[in-house]
């Protein structure tokens, strides 16, 4: 199964077993799990918290959420570029877009969804011919079901199952060889596939190492392995769709979209190897682009540029907003023009946010 989903495409793949709801590193998962949500870590993410009948949310428990499943198939995808990373010296006045939303086919955006979502499609078919009714139970055909962030799964946790990594301080999946630059998929089968499964947890390698937990700038990393969403500046320029704190903007610095900090300054990542799909090769015009080229951006501009792609999910005007933000912290007065039309624009949220951006650049001018 292994070498069918890394014919697939994928980077590397394991099998986990979908563990009783009484299995001792379940019943610590599920723990977990509900003491991070009842903190209210997860903002204004409620489809990770979407509960069942009895109002427990169902990423808890894998096995209460899909009772057929018994074993699950974790992929991940390679998705680093050899372009600079976030922390390395950038253009003046360029902003920073997360490495996993860069990729590209032939000029145009692709959606990682996608793009896994056809690789799990092969694997699902080799699962369907490959296994028999009699593997099954001898009654129930097989059942299959494939995701992509879409599901109610902690691929992470599934991961370290499997022995596919580690999960990091930082909250990411580690593995010795690829680093952290990976995109998770999994497909959930009814067959206990228990031959190709590792039923011990990777080995956690992060040592004393805190570099994650230090440089987060919004110090959203509360712990080792435990995250406050609501701080993390990923969440806040994609998933937080009002206001924004105004004492995290200040730290949120030119992220627009995401944030790699956390990931960037990891040892591991270090000599992470470039990843090999053609259609998650990085858009060279999403490298360290230009605040004021992002700001511009008409709709029909916006559609073009990123129809397809993972911001076309969080929006021109949410985009904007985070633009505003990265404007404000720049320090560079030359965005003082368009962020004084925006202060006057009917788009309130937008309105606000620049008007803290232009007090910001008078602070720093003073």
């Amino acid at each position: 199964m292994v070498e069918r989903a890394l014919v697939a495409g994928f980077d590397l793949a394991g099998v986990a077993p979908v563990l009783a709801e009484d299995d001792e590193l379940a019943v610590l998962q599920s723990e977990r799990f509900l003491e991070w949500a009842s903190q209210g870590f997860a903002g204004e993410m409620g489809w990770m918290l979407r509960a069942g009948e009895d109002g427990v949310p169902l990423r808890s428990s894998l096995r209460r959420a899909v009772p057929w499943a018994r074993s699950v198939v974790i992929c991940a995808l390679n998705y680093n570029s050899a372009h600079p990373k976030s922390v390395d010296p950038a253009p003046e006045g360029s902003g920073w877009i997360a490495r996993y939303a860069w990729s590209g086919c032939d000029g145009a955006a692709t959606d990682y969804h996608d793009t896994l979502l056809g690789r799990l499609s092969e694997v699902e078919s080799f699962l369907h011919e490959y296994l028999s009714v009699e593997d099954v139970g001898g009654e129930t055909p097989l059942q299959t079901r494939a995701y992509v962030d879409t599901g109610p799964v902690v691929e992470r946790w599934l991961a370290q199952l499997a022995g596919i990594g580690w999960i990091g301080k930082n909250t990411c999946v580690l593995n010795q060889q690829q680093g952290s630059y990976m995109l998770l998929a999994v497909v959930l089968t009814s067959a206990e596939l228990a031959e190709d499964a590792v039923l011990l947890p990777a080995a956690d390698r992060c040592g004393s190492c805190t570099r994650c937990i230090d440089a987060c700038p919004t110090e959203a990393l509360i712990a080792p392995r435990k995250m406050d969403a609501t701080r993390c500046i990923a969440y806040l320029t994609i998933e937080k769709k009002g206001d924004l704190d105004a004492k995290l903007m200040p730290q949120m610095g030119r992220q627009v979209f995401g944030c790699d900090i956390c990931q960037d300054v990891c040892p591991w990542n270090r000599r992470a190897p470039i990843g090999r799909a053609q259609d998650m090769q990085a858009r060279g015009e999403l490298v360290n682009p230009q605040l004021e080229a992002l700001a511009a951006m008409d709709s029909a501009e916006f559609k073009r540029m990123f129809r397809g792609s993972p911001l076309e999910r969080t929006g021109r005007r949410r985009l904007q907003r985070n633009v505003a933000v990265a404007m404000g912290n720049s320090g560079d007065g030359q965005h003082r023009i368009r962020l004084g039309v925006w202060a006057s624009g009917e788009d309130e949220m937008l309105r606000d946010v620049a008007k803290w951006a232009l007090r910001q650049l008078e602070e720093a001018k003073s």
